[in-house]
C-alpha cells in the first residue's frame, strides 16, 4: 500500500476511534447520558464566526482614570440546534468535555514527543521525559505550590519555564564544539534528572499543607482541567507536530547514523536541535497543565511501531492520535472506575502501561531503531 494511503485510512481509522471514545467518555459519570444525546450537546456547541464590527472597551489608566478604546467583536452563530435538555447540555460541555479534551490534547502531545525522542536516540526506551523535561516542570510546580505563588497562571507559568530551563541546561551541558552527542546527551539528562529529583523532594519537605496538592501534580491528573488550560496547551502541541511531522523524512534518516544522514544531506546538527528544541516545548506545553503522566510517550509509539512500522512519516501522525485515544480513555477509567474517588491519571497509565510494557519484552516484540 502506497505511502498516502496508508497514512490516510490510519489516521481516519484512528480519529474516528477518538470520536467514539469521547462520546463514550462524554457519557460516563454520576449522571449517566446516552453518546446519541451528548453527540447532539456538543455539535450544539459549534459555533463560527458571523460577523465582526468595531465597539469599544472600557480600559483602566493610572489615576483611576476609564477610557473606551476600539475593539473588535465578533459575533458568532450556532451550526446546530438539537433539541436537548439543559443539564444534560451543562454536564457535557461545561464539565465533562473540558476534562477530555484537555486529556486529548495532553495525549496527543506525550505521545509525538515519544515517537520524536525514541527516534533521535535511536532507543526504544526513550520517551518525553529523557532529558529532564518532566523533572523540570516537577521542579517549577512544586516551587509555585510550596511557597504559594498566587499570580494568575502560576503552576502551568513556572512548570513550562522549569521544564524549559531544563532541557536547555541538557542541551549545553552535552554540547560540546558546536556537536552535541547523542549518548552525551542521555548522560547528561540523566544526571540533571537524578539532581531536579533532589530538588523536587527537597521543596516537599518544606511544602507543610500544601504537600498533598504538590504529591497530586507530581502525580499526574486532569481534576482541575478547563478550557483555559485547552487554550494553552492545544496550539503549541498542534504547532509543534506540524514542525515535527515536517522533518519525519530526516528523522527517518537520522536513524541510519549521523554520518550517513551527513552524506545524504541531511544537516546533522541543526536538525538535532531543531527535533529536540520542539519535542522539549511540545512535552513542557502538557506537563505545565497536567502533571507528570508517565508511559504515554512509551508505550504509545511502541504499539503503533508494531502496527504501522517505522517510517516515521507514517508512525508520527498515527502515534500522536493514538495518544489521545489512549489519555482519554485511561482518564475515563480514572475517574469513573472506583466509584466516588477520582484517582490520579497517572496512576491508571502506569498500572496498565508498565504490565503491557513487560508484555513486550518478554514476546521480544520491542523493536531496536
Amino acid at each position: 500500500m502506497r505511502y498516502g494511503t496508508r497514512v490516510t485510512t490510519w489516521c481516519a481509522g484512528l480519529a474516528a476511534t477518538l470520536v467514539a471514545v469521547v462520546l463514550v467518555s462524554a457519557a460516563i459519570g454520576p449522571t449517566s447520558l446516552s453518546p446519541v444525546v451528548v453527540g447532539k450537546a456538543i455539535l450544539n456547541a459549534v459555533a463560527v464566526p458571523t460577523g465582526v464590527r468595531l465597539g469599544k472597551q472600557a480600559l483602566v489608566v493610572p489615576g483611576g482614570l476609564t477610557i473606551g478604546v476600539p475593539a473588535l467583536d465578533l459575533r458568532y452563530g450556532h451550526v446546530f440546534s438539537f433539541a436537548v435538555p439543559h443539564t444534560a447540555e451543562v454536564i457535557v460541555v461545561r464539565l465533562r468535555l473540558p476534562r477530555i479534551a484537555l486529556a486529548g490534547v495532553v495525549g496527543f502531545a506525550l505521545a509525538t514527543a515519544g515517537v520524536v525522542m525514541q527516534g533521535f536516540f535511536r532507543n526504544p526506551m526513550a520517551d518525553p521525559s529523557i532529558i529532564g523535561v518532566s523533572s523540570g516542570a516537577a521542579v517549577g510546580a512544586v516551587a509555585t505550590i510550596a511557597l504559594s505563588i498566587s499570580i494568575p497562571f502560576a503552576l502551568p507559568l513556572f512548570s513550562f519555564g522549569g521544564a524549559i530551563a531544563a532541557a536547555f541546561s541538557v542541551y549545553l551541558l552535552a554540547t560540546q564544539n558546536g556537536r552535541t552527542p547523542v549518548a552525551t546527551l542521555l548522560l547528561a539528562g540523566v544526571a540533571v534528572q537524578t539532581l531536579l529529583g533532589a530538588v523536587v523532594s527537597f521543596l516537599l519537605l518544606r511544602s507543610g499543607r500544601s504537600l498533598r496538592e504538590a504529591v497530586l501534580w507530581l502525580m499526574g491528573h486532569l481534576h482541575n482541567a478547563s478550557w483555559t488550560k485547552v487554550g494553552l496547551a492545544l496550539p503549541v502541541s498542534v504547532l509543534g507536530f506540524a514542525v515535527l511531522l515536517a522533518f519525519a523524512a530526516d528523522l527517518n534518516v537520522l536513524l541510519l547514523g549521523e554520518e550517513d544522514a551527513h552524506n545524504l544531506g541531511v544537516e546533522v546538527e541543526r536538525t538535532k536541535r531543531l527535533l529536540l528544541t520542539v519535542a522539549s516545548v511540545v512535552t513542557a506545553a502538557a506537563v505545565s497543565v497536567s502533571g507528570v503522566i508517565g508511559f504515554v510517550g512509551l508505550v504509545v509509539p511502541h504499539i503503533m511501531r508494531l502496527l504501522v512500522g517505522p517510517d516515521h512519516r507514517i508512525l508520527l501522525p498515527t502515534s500522536a492520535l493514538a495518544g489521545a485515544v489512549f489519555l482519554v480513555a485511561t482518564d475515563t477509567v480514572a475517574r469513573s472506575a472506583v466509584g466516588a474517588v477520582d484517582l490520579p491519571v497517572g496512576i491508571v497509565t502506569a498500572f496498565l502501561g508498565a504490565p503491557f510494557f513487560l508484555y513486550l519484552l518478554r514476546k521480544r516484540e520491542v523493536r531496536s531503531l
